[in-house]
């Protein structure tokens, strides 16, 4: 069980959400690591267990992050606990990134954004009043005019940061998801201007983080009764690798508990030439994939594809070349492209169907989200159920 490039030497244990103190009372006796609950130790600016020789519970998802010394006699006794009982999957913390890329052309626009207009949200009645949105990155800039007066629940799962983003990505995706329908100094560029926005930063300033503080921010998420986590981040996969059975696990666990989750399914392809497949972990069945188009509605050359038939699908696009957002100041706005744009979009869009007639969540949600994509002449496996659209 030694670490590969693109893991962080940390591993993420599943436990089964019946008897979850059974497989934590086998992970103490077989490694001897000490173990505490994000929840109770009241954690803060931390992507990882305190200590050498210690694991974080996150109990309102069932998984824990161990930590043991590369050498340690405990890493060894690890590979004999996955029982499918107490313990069902053990699985190497892998490092995600912010998925964005440097934006190609400028773009004039004057009330509203392309991509706002793309998903009709300038002509919805709804605004997502009454939705709770996680929007899971690098922070956000909460001092932006736009943001000033906005309540925001934030906290850091990033040692040594506070949630202030000191990389611009995710106040970007913040405001995508979140910016007012009216803003100070550019068009519209934000789709649920009323959802009570929660940021929980697990990618640091550099945009990167591990697995353990995007699973730390998810049972935030879930603990805090958020609708819909936002995650703008991911790592590339090899063809045909399989999905994380941890993160796909966590992702059933909180459509039960009546949050949907949505990932940019990475910016890997270079199209026509090389397709990439879906980024973990967007690439897990219950987590909803996104993909993204041009002003044109074409498919983003970057964008990548659903190339694995059990997992690894692109549920949906949205709006994700050249789209003007928040930007931490002085600057105040940029203009980005990737999935990561994305992914806001429809996590935007699925804040105004939670808020309007029936307020779906968890499963139902889904389901209106698919039923009302725009049907897109491009491959399934490209956009999914075709362009989010607004209700």
């Amino acid at each position: 069980m030694a670490p590969d490039a693109g893991v962080t030497g940390r591993y993420l244990v599943l436990l089964c959400k019946d008897t979850p103190q059974d497989g934590l009372r086998k992970l103490s006796e077989a490694t001897g690591v000490s173990i505490s609950s994000a929840a109770s130790a009241g954690r803060q600016g931390r992507s990882g267990p305190p200590g050498p020789q210690c694991a974080i519970v996150f109990d309102r998802i069932g998984v824990a992050l161990v930590h043991c010394a590369p050498d340690s006699p405990g890493l060894q006794a690890m590979q004999s606990l996955q029982d499918g009982t107490a313990i069902l999957a053990i699985e190497p913390e892998r490092t995600v990134h912010a998925i964005a890329m440097t934006p190609s052309a400028g773009i004039d626009e004057t009330t509203a954004t392309w991509g706002v207009q793309a998903v009709g949200a300038q002509l919805s009645a709804q605004a997502g009043e009454g939705v709770r949105l996680a929007v899971l990155d690098t922070g956000i800039d909460a001092g932006h005019p736009d943001f000033a007066e906005r309540v925001i629940t934030s906290r850091s799962f990033i040692d040594g940061q506070d949630t202030h983003d000191g990389n611009g990505h995710g106040t970007h995706c913040a405001g995508i998801a979140c910016g007012p329908a009216n803003p100070g100094a550019a068009p519209r560029y934000g789709i649920a201007g009323a959802a009570q926005l929660f940021v929980g930063k697990v990618l640091g300033d550099e945009g990167q983080g591990g697995d353990g503080g995007v699973l730390e921010g998810i049972d935030w998420a879930i603990e805090n009764r958020c609708d819909i986590v936002s995650m703008s981040l991911g790592s590339s996969l090899a063809a045909g690798q399989p999905y994380s059975r941890v993160f796909e696990e966590v992702a059933r666990r909180a459509l039960e508990a009546g949050t949907v989750i949505i990932a940019a399914a990475g910016n890997d392809s270079r199209r026509p030439e090389h397709i990439a497949p879906v980024s973990h972990p967007a690439n897990c069945p219950s987590i909803v994939a996104v993909g993204a188009v041009d002003r044109r509605l074409d498919i983003a050359p970057f964008s990548s594809g659903g190339l694995v038939p059990e997992g690894g699908k692109v549920d949906i696009a949205a709006p994700g070349v050249d789209i003007l957002s928040a930007w931490p100041g002085p600057q105040r706005y940029d203009t980005l492209s990737g999935t990561s744009m994305a992914t806001p979009f429809v996590a935007g869009v699925a804040a105004l169907y939670a808020g309007g007639p029936g307020r779906p969540r968890g499963a139902a949600l889904l389901e209106r989200l698919r039923a009302g994509a725009k049907h897109l002449d491009l491959p399934e496996r490209d956009v999914g159920a075709g362009l989010v659209q607004a209700p």
